[in-house]
């Protein structure tokens, strides 16, 4: 016998306990392995888990293998990893219809099934039978599949195959959109059935989609054809919405120690340390036990408290499963491998120890890992009193192959057979490193010389499209349409990639394709659109933007970020007017900067961005200055921090990163080298048009001669006008609902008495009981108290305010707002020209120069004949309809900059922003939900991702008429969209953006700063250019005061305050001349009211206050917000820091309509979390009426202004024999609901704070101690 090394020897020890424990289950047929002996189901994450261990093994034997018998044994494992991938891949290909039908329906029924037999590797169950759709499942068997290849195992054979896991990545790439059941199979963790967004499958599948890309699925024997391509701008939306979430896992889960395999081995999917530390230390604290980690708090799987015959647990029995959830060993091994690849030894020696002392230990002395631990039932009263206190059993399967699979892994790098570095041949370990500043080179190019030449003026010298041959410049829908023909197989029936969106990463290559070369022009600048293209300033803005997200993204990327841009003269009808406004342009420019100088980071090269200057950028036949600005700029070096250089595009092809387009050949047909022929068509083609002119647009004047008779004007101002439905004159913003039934009556109730002493029925009375019967200690609601509200119950109040009336809201199970929109259609009558006949109206359209007069007659012609109606005019022999017409009429407007009549003529025309839905899931993926239409009866919600033009149709159904506001709410989610991926910060503590409410906030802010009403601050607004319209939408964000600082052919530009001293009137001469005086007007007056009122319009949240509202709540049986009723059941189905306790609380808070009043009772909940944080009463135990606290703060604010005779005795605070109201009956202060607005505009600390009267408030409403200390610090 010949002798063995002692690393031999240990290795053949672990040789047979992975053969004894995991091998010897795996099927000779398939390859797979059941999840037991007792059934033949075989899962694919637990299958990909199980093989782990063997590939582990084999690399350690290779290692060591100078002896045949070694070689032997690492060949085995191999070829069992082999095996089980190929069985894996040979069950899933066999579903190859439903890979297809998911990557356009993303129907959970379209998924692959998460299970097969392990016999022969078909389904196990029917579609609507599991909650097969789990995206982290197929996006692990990628990623092993990636790292198995990367380390020299031969997993794909054929070509055919190649095709299919290229599918595999289009089924995957959108995982940051698609709910899914996630990693333990439920969805929501009510185990409903219901899916949702969860962190550990978007991690998962952005690991997958990293490690996919460029790999040759052949190794080293591959060539061009069995390579995969994967689109960065893919990856970096998964890494995106991850980091928003971490370390939450779904709307349900607010932790799961599934995110260990994110943020560390397998996925390495975190490329921030701090998070991927915040994430591991939380569910170290809150998960870990002695036995292991809790999957996720309240997790009822089998706890003894379990009812095994249900699939599902009600809402309330969760709150029971709390702190006797189960414990998995499977966890520590977890955390052993991800200490070990932080090479902490002392942590990895502390949790081995830990692992040790629960293992399972056979009679032959092998260790078992077991599914989980469970407490006893007899011993659960003991572990609700003292978590952690109580021994634990075995429950489950044991040895549990996942976990013992990792153990085995864990041991063999502890023991030091495997290095870290060949678990992750891929290197993903790295990727939390710190890079080098990335580079990002720009290329501008003009169409023409006469460009070329006006910018030589300014000293900058570039290239025109003819100079940089034979280098192919092409638009961005060029490159999205090539990527269509990617994996596209007929053998297989798979049609390639659905997508058309190309992102700034991916158009910041170089592509080779045979012996040409191309350059793509940024989406953002794509003249076909959105109207935002039409504004250059937004779109220099958007450019900057772009370059320093390059800066950031391209940091794991080959070569260099090449941006190319191209001046050239191109007028397309379909173009959006936003890409016509140059200081748009220059805006999004820097957040591209910001974007590319973040996000380059697995990208190899350096980005480059190639950008277009076009006649159409021009102004007045100058080049603006927000452009020349910009490129000088570019020229000095840097550009908003981020570094750059700009040159010509031949300089930069060897610094570039350069992706070879070898996909497009005629694979199939056996011709790999020869270009597809609907491909060659399709470049042929588009090499003639891409930057030829289009044809004039349809001109409303005529040749023919104008009737006499109509020489006289007719006044038709006012059609367009009258579609408006922004409102900023009423106390509500615009909610003129039935102000009665919302709102308090027009006769004050007696509990708004100054004298008052007792505020509603909050507080325990003398006998007690409470207003709704109840026990004032009671926790529980009492099943008893026949008249306490239930959830979504409505509680209003008598004209006289003493009674208390319950309405039952039809929707009280799914308190949702989703309020169908009022119609709101005009009558043909309300024009000034209801009786002119048609043929009058178009003789009119002929004569008049006036776009604005043009617009309204169009708008009439319109309501009362339709888009299609024949007007009788020629162009070129065709007949000319209202529609051709409006077309002209808004290339016209663009043309002159005339905002308003663009944005409703694009809005007549049916016209979207084509990156809508995109938009509005970047919101919803970073857990903010979206409302569109006018508060309080047109708002409709959007909670999940919808189809573009259903998308579309939703909007424009909440304005009804009002093409103009319809198409700014496009305009500004695709704003947000932008601020929410540069500056997230902005949105913190934001549940919800209401775009209706906000473009209300934004007129009442123009209405403040001009000094003017309402309708002219409305248009205003409307004629904001796109740049600015970002620009102010920005300040409010952000809350920074503006100005008006200048003025151009009517529209108003917006710049921040550098003063605390400075005019808040317009250059434009609205109202009345400034006087000395009026030009020193304090800031300090009606800020905090203005605060209060962004805030409120914006429904942001001091930080921590959900859970701080949670702790409320459980003391107390329920609050009223606007009668709304929160219950104490929502703490015993929902965790304090649930996504889904926060909507709840968000959805009453939004029956406010007043948003400065919703801010006061923010800060009246802020203050009664005082009370239960600091344990002043044990229990409040009755409904507490919020809004009565806000009003008995206000009193007492009153009664202080009557003492000191502050400013309130103008208004409020007189003797209400002499109180002056509106006719309406409001405040004389114009105060909100009730409430003086100098309360409103008092700052939140100090004596006369309102913090201040917030706390004397519950002081007096629940009887307080009198005596003792009390901490009133809000944090």
């Amino acid at each position: 016998m010949r002798s063995r090394s002692n690393s031999g020897v240990r290795l053949d020890y672990y040789q047979r306990i992975v053969h004894r424990l995991i091998m010897r289950h795996q099927q000779p047929v398939t390859g797979l392995f059941p999840a037991s002996p007792q059934t033949q189901h075989a899962w694919i994450r637990d299958n990909v888990y199980c093989i782990l261990a063997v590939w582990g093994l084999s690399m350690a034997y290779k290692k060591i293998a100078d002896q045949d018998e070694d070689r032997a044994k690492a060949y085995e494992l191999e070829q069992c990893c082999v095996k089980l991938m190929r069985g894996l891949l040979m069950a899933m290909m066999n579903q190859k219809e439903k890979v297809e039908r998911f990557k356009t329906s993303q129907n959970p029924l379209d998924s692959l099934h998460a299970k097969y037999s392990s016999r022969n590797g078909q389904i196990v169950v029917g579609d609507s039978e599991w909650g097969h759709l789990q995206i982290d499942a197929i996006s692990l068997y990628l990623l092993i599949l990636a790292q198995m290849t990367a380390s020299g195992l031969q997993i794909v054979f054929s070509l055919d195959e190649v095709a299919f896991i290229q599918n595999l990545v289009f089924y995957i790439e959108s995982a940051y959109c698609i709910p899914d059941y996630g990693i333990w199979e439920r969805g929501d963790k009510s185990n409903h059935g219901q899916p949702e967004l969860n962190a550990s499958s978007i991690g998962m599948a952005k690991a997958a989609l990293e490690a996919m890309n460029e790999l040759d699925l052949f190794g080293a024997r591959g060539g061009s054809g069995s390579v995969i391509h994967v689109l960065a701008d893919e990856a970096h939306k998964c890494q995106a919405v991850l980091q928003s979430m971490l370390p939450r896992e779904s709307n349900s889960k607010e932790l799961d120690a599934g995110l260990l395999s994110v943020v560390g081995f397998p996925a390495f999917a975190c490329d921030d340390p701090q998070l991927i530390e915040t994430t591991q230390e939380a569910i170290i604290t809150r998960l870990q036990g002695r036995y292991g980690c809790k999957r996720f708090l309240r997790d009822g799987y089998k706890t003894p408290k379990e009812d095994n015959t249900r699939l599902y647990y009600e809402r309330w029995e969760l709150r029971m499963f709390e702190k006797i959830e189960c414990e998995w060993p499977l966890f520590f091994c977890y955390l052993i491998l991800n200490k070990a690849f932080q090479n902490d030894k002392q942590a990895v020696t502390e949790y081995s120890q830990k692992l040790e002392d629960i293992l399972v230990k056979t009679e032959e002395g092998m260790k078992l890992i077991p599914e989980l631990y469970a407490v006893p039932e007899k011993a659960v009263a003991a572990e609700y009193q003292a978590p952690g206190s109580q021994q634990r059993v075995v429950v489950g399967r044991c040895p549990f192959l996942w976990g013992q699979s990792l153990y085995i892994l864990g041991k063999l790098l502890q023991e030091g057979f495997l290095a870290v570095g060949e678990l992750d041949p891929l290197n993903r370990r790295l990727g939390a490193q710190k890079k080098p500043d990335v580079v990002v080179q720009v290329v501008i190019l003009a169409e023409d010389n006469d460009i070329r030449d006006k910018l030589a003026e300014h000293g900058i010298q570039v290239q025109t499209i003819a100079d940089v041959a034979p280098i192919e410049v092409q638009p961005a829908r060029v490159l999205s349409h090539l990527y269509t023909y990617l994996g596209r197989n007929k053998k297989l029936g798979l049609s390639g990639r659905k997508s058309r969106d190309v992102g700034i990463l991916s158009t910041s290559k170089l592509y080779s394709l045979k012996d040409r070369i191309f350059a793509f022009t940024p989406q953002f600048s794509d003249v076909n659109r959105f109207y935002i293209a039409s504004d250059n300033e937004l779109m220099i803005d958007l450019l900057k933007g772009e370059i320093n997200f390059l800066k950031s993204a391209w940091q794991n990327l080959l070569g260099r970020p090449l941006l190319t841009l191209v001046l050239k003269t191109i007028f397309d009808h379909d173009e959006y007017y936003t890409s016509r406004d140059p200081a748009l342009l220059a805006s999004n420019f820097t957040d591209i900067l910001a974007f590319l100088s973040y996000s380059w980071r697995h990208l190899l090269g350096r980005p480059t961005i190639t950008l277009m200057a076009t006649h159409w950028l021009l102004d007045n036949n100058k080049v603006p200055l927000a452009m020349i600005q910009t490129m000088k700029k570019l020229k000095s070096g840097y550009i908003s921090g981020t570094r750059v250089i700009l040159g010509n595009l031949g300089d930069f092809i060897n610094t570039s990163a350069i992706t070879d387009l070898s996909f497009l050949g005629s694979q199939e047909d056996g011709y790999p080298d020869k270009l597809n022929p609907a491909v060659q068509a399709y470049l042929d083609e588009h090499l003639l048009r891409s930057f030829s002119h289009r044809a004039s647009t349809t001109s409303i004047r005529s040749s023919g001669l104008r009737p006499k008779n109509l020489r006289r004007r007719m006044s038709v101002k006012g059609a367009i006008k009258k579609t408006r439905s922004i409102n900023v004159d009423s106390e509500t913003l615009g909610m003129e609902g039935n102000v009665t039934e919302r709102r308090l009556s027009h006769v004050t109730p007696q509990w708004l008495e100054p004298n008052q002493t007792t505020v509603g029925a909050s507080t325990a009375n003398t006998t007690g009981t409470t207003a709704s019967g109840g026990s004032p200690t009671s926790r529980d609601p009492s099943p008893n108290t026949q008249a306490q509200p239930r959830y979504g119950e409505r509680v209003s109040l008598d004209d006289d305010g003493k009674k208390l009336h319950i309405q039952t809201s039809a929707t009280a199970a799914m308190p949702k707002i989703h309020i169908q929109p009022l119609p709101r259609h005009r009558p043909t009558t309300e024009t000034n020209f209801e009786n002119t006949e048609v043929e009058e109206l178009i003789a009119m359209l002929r004569e008049t120069e006036n776009l604005e007069e043009q617009g309204d007659i169009l708008q009439h012609l319109v309501d009362t004949q339709g888009l299609d109606f024949n007007t009788g005019m020629l162009e070129e022999g065709r007949v000319v309809t209202v529609r051709g017409l409006l077309k002209g009429l808004y290339e016209k407007a663009c043309q002159q900059k005339m905002w308003g009549l663009v944005r409703h003529t694009a809005g007549m025309l049916g016209k979207r922003v084509e990156d809508l839905a995109k938009a509005v899931t970047d919101l919803l993926v970073r857990q903010k939900q979206v409302t569109v239409g006018m508060p309080p009866n047109s708002e409709h919600t959007i909670t999940a991702p919808l189809p573009e033009m259903e998308l579309r149709s939703v909007i424009h159904e909440a304005y009804g008429d009002d093409e103009s506001t319809a198409m700014l709410s496009q305009e500004l989610l695709v704003y947000l969209a932008m601020f929410i991926r540069t500056e997230p910060q902005l949105f913190h503590e934001m549940l919800r953006l209401r775009v209706g409410l906000i473009i209300q906030v934004m007129a009442k802010e123009l209405s403040r700063t001009l000094n003017c009403d309402g309708e002219q601050a409305s248009e205003h607004l409307l004629n904001l250019s796109p740049f600015e319209m970002k620009n102010l939408l920005h300040h409010i964000l952000s809350g920074k005061e503006f100005a008006i600082n200048s003025v151009a052919r009517g529209n108003i530009s917006i710049v921040s305050c550098k003063s605390s001293r400075v005019s808040k009137k317009s250059q434009i001469g609205i109202g009345e001349p400034e006087n000395a005086e009026g030009s020193l007007i304090d800031d300090r007056q009606g800020q905090w009211l203005r605060r209060r009122r962004l805030d409120g319009a914006l429904n942001r949240v001091p930080r921590d206050f959900y859970p701080r509202v949670w702790t409320v709540l459980e003391r107390c049986s329920g609050l009223a917000i606007e009668g709304r009723i929160l219950p104490q059941s929502l703490t015993q189905e929902m965790t304090p820091n649930e996504l889904k306790f926060a909507l709840e609380v968000e959805t009453a808070l939004n029956t406010i309509p007043q948003p400065e009043y919703r801010q006061l009772v923010v800060e009246a909940l802020m203050v009664l979390t005082l009370v239960t944080e600091h344990n002043i009463l044990a229990s409040i135990g009755t409904i507490i009426y919020v809004e009565h606290l806000v009003h008995r703060a206000n009193q007492l604010f009153l009664e202080d202004q009557r003492k000191s005779h502050g400013d309130a005795m103008l208004c409020c605070a007189k003797n209400k024999d002499i109180r002056e109201t509106t006719t309406a009956g409001l405040l004389l202060c114009g105060g909100a609901a009730y409430i003086c607005q100098h309360l409103y505009d008092s700052a939140p600390s100090g004596s006369y704070g309102t913090m201040t009267y917030m706390a004397r408030a519950v002081a007096s409403v629940l009887e307080l101690p009198k005596h003792g200390d009390m901490d009133c610090t809000i944090s």
